[in-house]
């Protein structure tokens, strides 16, 4: 058998008989990964914040979590979350155990994100902000986080990805998002190899622009151009302001 005869041999799952499948596992990926980014965001600024907070014992718990979390694998997460807490009488179902487990995950990569954005503002904007007479979360809301999201924007989009493709260790619950699907077919088909390729190119074609576009999103923030349509219509009003009085 020739080398070409034996590569035409690994396409020979009927992919018409499992696109439904792939589909439906498709979209439990992108409802983990959309679910988790979301908690993961809210957990992650949260913790930041405490991070920076002027009481020690604030900043020592969200420390320990950062640490505990940061240095203990994924998987662990996912087994003590599904299958320990049921030994204590907590029981979650599937959906919620894998989007729970990466939330505890991933919030604290990007707290640290966040943390360094806020760190990384310099004290003349708060001081400035005081100055002007606005108040702490005003001036949190309104002048510090709308900088720290900018310089934050490279490293949470990482995160966003690789959150995505860590969904792929949900299958050790049987989540029936992509990977647990693939699996399935793959035992129904013996073809591991083709099987694991095409799921492997169907990540790479989901990954990939969504990357791409987080990168055009992240340079047009950071040059300074507006997404909202209310935004550039201000913008063009102030320039137009500006010439009329040159």
């Amino acid at each position: 058998m020739s080398y070409w005869q034996s590569f035409a041999q690994l396409f020979q799952v009927p992919w018409g008989d499992y696109a439904g499948n792939l589909g439906g596992g498709l979209l439990r990926t992108l409802a983990y990964t959309l679910c988790s980014f979301v908690g993961a965001a809210i957990l992650g600024l949260v913790l930041a914040l405490m991070r920076l907070n002027r009481w020690r014992i604030i900043r020592l718990a969200a420390a320990i979590y950062t640490e505990v979390f940061k240095n203990v694998p994924l998987l662990a997460i996912i087994f003590v979350t599904y299958f320990g807490l049921p030994s204590i009488g907590i029981r979650f179902s599937v959906f919620v155990a894998g989007v729970l487990s990466l939330v505890l995950f991933y919030a604290a990569y990007l707290s640290e994100i966040f943390r360094a954005a806020i760190a990384g503002i310099h004290a003349g904007q708060n001081e400035a902000a005081q100055a002007l007479g606005l108040g702490r979360a005003t001036t949190f809301g309104h002048v510090i986080l709308p900088q720290a999201l900018r310089l934050a924007l490279p490293g949470t989009n990482t995160m966003f990805v690789d959150l995505l493709k860590s969904t792929s260790l949900l299958v050790t619950i049987s989540a029936a998002e992509l990977m647990t699907r693939a699996q399935l077919i793959a035992s129904e088909t013996f073809r591991s190899l083709e099987v694991y390729l095409v799921i492997a190119a169907v990540y790479f074609a989901v990954c990939y622009p969504m990357s791409q576009c987080l990168l055009w999103l992240e340079r047009t923030i950071q040059a300074g151009i507006p997404l909202s349509p209310g935004r550039r219509r201000r913008l063009g009003l102030a320039r137009a302001l500006i010439q009329a009085g040159s």
